[in-house]
């Protein structure tokens, strides 16, 4: 004999679970830009001491870090997990200030992020809208970013954002790769410094059914070439490192007005499922670097999913010793919840694990 109990699900009692004196508790909004998720953390985090978004950035590395690896990692997250933390701004007319935290550490930018942020930000009252175009100014690790957010009968139809200067710091170089050999790519700065490399050369299906194979070879060419090639930025030290890998295709997009596709392999080996704010920033950089795109002529990039990027060079600057330009990015985030999680001080697991 069996006992069969239909309860409403808002009856079910497993809510009346209470959380103990003593457990730090954080509050997150759930988001995802293309299929690529965003933790924004919005209550619980200890406050980062620091003038510059930079001095935070350290300030977290050195304090906080196990929060970042209790929110990343599993059980709570996972290892493609990426999260944002609001900071106090950096600059008088900034909006706020943000720290992008992933698997690895802390990335220097992501647009992907913005885009979340800049939605975020207008539905839940961050900054006062008003019909037609809102401006958000972020400060960010790599400068400061202004987004604009398009708003129809109280509703967000169309994001883009500006990012920091970005250019083409090498050209058609070669890496020695392990059980590749020779592999020629262009390191560009969008924002964070990644090497691009023809998928299509080296016969790369860029599908999501060949997502643990793209995740080898990136991480296997993302160790050649910052071992055998000098990553130097202009100004700052803190962001003369390379992030990822991005594996380019111009043969393999899904729609037939894309550009092509964009795989981005970062941090230690996350797979990224948008086409990447600050990748297809480098990407515009190459190709108007290179004579193959004018100013304001955008081009749509795919992500492994499908999802994509409008993006376009804006206008052109010097950085540096570098001829560069201002990209703009467009695209679109959406809300997925909102989560509590609980820290049990006796948990000999509360940091987190990860296997990659």
């Amino acid at each position: 004999m069996s006992l069969s109990i239909n309860l409403p699900m808002q009856q079910n009692s497993f809510a009346n679970w209470q959380v103990p004196k003593g457990w730090h508790h954080i509050t997150t909004l759930e988001m995802h830009t293309g299929g690529e998720p965003l933790r924004i953390i919005t209550g619980g985090f200890p406050e980062l001491q620091g003038k510059t978004i930079l001095e935070k950035r350290q300030y977290c590395l050195a304090h906080f870090d196990d929060l970042r690896k209790t929110l990343i990692f599993e059980p709570r997250g996972h290892a493609d997990m990426y999260a944002a933390l609001i900071t106090e701004p950096e600059r008088e007319t900034s909006h706020f200030g943000v720290l992008f935290l992933h698997n690895e550490g802390y990335s220097t930018m992501c647009g992907h992020a913005i885009v979340a942020l800049s939605k975020a930000a207008v539905e839940a009252g961050v900054i006062d809208v008003a019909e037609g175009e809102n401006e958000l100014r972020i400060d960010s690790p790599a400068g400061l970013i202004t987004s604009y957010i398009q708003v129809e009968n109280n509703k967000v139809i169309n994001i883009r954002f500006n990012n920091v200067p970005s250019f083409l710091a090498l050209k058609q170089q070669q890496a020695d790769v392990k059980s590749l050999g020779k592999v020629t790519f262009d390191l560009a700065y969008g924002g964070a410094f990644y090497a691009y490399v023809d998928a299509d050369t080296l016969d790369l299906d860029l599908s999501e059914n060949n997502s643990v194979a793209i995740i080898d070879m990136g991480k296997r060419i993302k160790e050649a070439v910052q071992s055998q090639f000098d990553i130097v930025h202009p100004f700052e030290v803190d962001l003369s490192f390379l992030y990822g890998v991005i594996f380019i295709s111009h043969q393999q997009t899904l729609s037939q007005d894309a550009h092509s596709r964009n795989v981005c392999i970062f941090a230690e080996g996350e797979l990224d499922r948008s086409p990447t704010g600050t990748g297809v920033s480098g990407r515009v950089a190459i190709h108007h670097a290179k004579g193959e795109l004018l100013i304001n002529d955008p081009i749509k990039i795919e992500s492994i999913l499908g999802s994509y990027f409008n993006v376009k060079v804006a206008e052109t600057t010097q950085f540096g010793q570098y001829e560069a330009i201002i990209p703009q990015v467009s695209g679109m985030a959406h809300i997925t919840g909102k989560s509590e999680f609980y820290i049990d001080p006796e948990d000999p697991l509360k940091e987190g694990f990860i296997f990659r």
